[in-house]
């Protein structure tokens, strides 16, 4: 929301030309090279090799445990890796035989917890390290700053007269004051209420890309993730499986791991034979669809490739054994003939009932990805 009074932002920095989003042909501001980190016989992250573009929002997405705090432990020098190189620019920050504390990094934390001083007031939370502005450079950098999260009125208020929202933000200015280099946060909207967080995704990204900052973000929520990053890097058992732009990596996943975790997935099991592929849903050829493309395949659809329509019986692919109601949609789950389970999202008013007969048809646009099919088990 624009702010009216908005004071001059020329210590704000703002990029003279707009940033191209996930573009790497911008330098690189940070590259990891096979890191690791072992806590005893445990391998939290392993062999990780990640270069970050100046400028670019990068989500580190990934379960519990996949390696992604860990990491960005790593980035802010709260941890050492156990091997392995980190480069901010052209300088090594973390080897076998360097290491930059976190103090001397440039490079600023956004808190899950926000962890706002609640004796300070919002003005003195977001100066707090700005240690080397004399009075007047320091006060304008704060007005700056409020004005930039549209806070301006904020400046003696203390932390807890504000929302979750807005301590969010003052937030991401405290760790914006100092100019860092890149910025990091962990899981910035964890604390939110599910309203808000959608709001605050807009808003922290507008933040991020007005000032023109580098900045990786932790999450474990595949919808924060894919809305708020340039690019996405999914992290699994302590590396990144793939890394990409948000709609290339959910359309096109590089592993069943991902295309199961990034949404509700659908597997449409069949052959190849002759360059197509006989499935639950019908015929696909095999030029609509990318990767394994010999033997048994399962082809990933999501529930809004699919749509179905109520029939006979006789003209069924199989019937509605489940519905979920979200207020925008309803979500069917359908048992195929051939045994498959797949998922068709619809308008919120197009109610059908448990056991209806339908035939689905698949309305995708786009290429299909396919995996080897599983062994079933005994």
């Amino acid at each position: 929301m624009p702010n009216n009074n908005q004071r001059n932002s020329e210590s704000i920095d703002v990029p003279s030309t707009p940033l191209s989003e996930g573009d790497p042909t911008r330098s690189p501001i940070l590259r990891l090279h096979e890191v690791t980190k072992t806590y005893g016989e445990e391998r939290a992250v392993r062999d990780l090799s990640v270069t970050v573009y100046e400028g670019e929002v990068l989500t580190l997405l990934g379960p519990s445990g996949c390696g992604k705090t860990t990491t960005l432990r790593l980035l802010a020098g709260l941890d050492r890796p156990t091997s392995g190189t980190i480069y901010l620019g052209e300088s090594c920050i973390a080897s076998d035989e360097t290491f930059v504390p976190a103090e001397k990094r440039g490079i600023g934390l956004v808190f899950q917890d926000f962890a706002l001083f609640p004796h300070l007031t919002i003005a003195e939370n977001i100066g707090f390290g700005l240690h080397n502005l004399d009075t007047d450079a320091k006060e304008r950098r704060i007005n700056d700053l409020l004005d930039l999260i549209n806070l301006p009125e904020f400046h003696d208020r203390m932390p807890d007269q504000l929302s979750g929202g807005q301590q969010q933000r003052v937030a991401l200015a405290r760790a914006l004051a100092p100019k860092p280099t890149i910025l990091l946060l962990d899981e910035p909207f964890s604390n939110l209420d599910v309203r808000l967080r959608i709001d605050m995704r807009e808003e922290i990204r507008r933040i991020l890309k007005t000032t023109g900052v580098t900045a990786i973000s932790v999450t474990h929520d595949q919808e924060e993730a894919l809305s708020i990053g340039d690019r996405v890097a999914v992290m699994n058992n302590g590396n990144v499986e793939q890394i990409d732009r948000p709609e290339a990596v959910f359309q096109h996943p590089q592993s069943r791991f991902i295309a199961e975790f990034l949404g509700q997935a659908n597997f449409l099991s069949g052959r190849v034979h002759n360059m197509h592929v006989e499935t639950g849903v019908g015929v696909i050829e095999t030029n609509r669809i990318d990767g394994h493309q010999n033997g048994a395949i399962d082809i990933l659809v999501r529930p809004d490739d699919l749509r179905a329509i109520p029939t006979n019986e006789e003209d069924a692919d199989g019937y509605i054994i489940h519905r979920q109601y979200s207020g925008t949609a309803f979500i069917y789950r359908i048992q195929l003939t051939n045994r498959n389970i797949v998922h068709c999202m619809h308008n919120h008013s197009e109610r059908y009932e448990i056991n209806t007969p339908v035939r689905v048809n698949l309305i995708a646009n786009h290429t299909l990805t396919a995996f080897p099919q599983l062994e079933k088990t005994k």
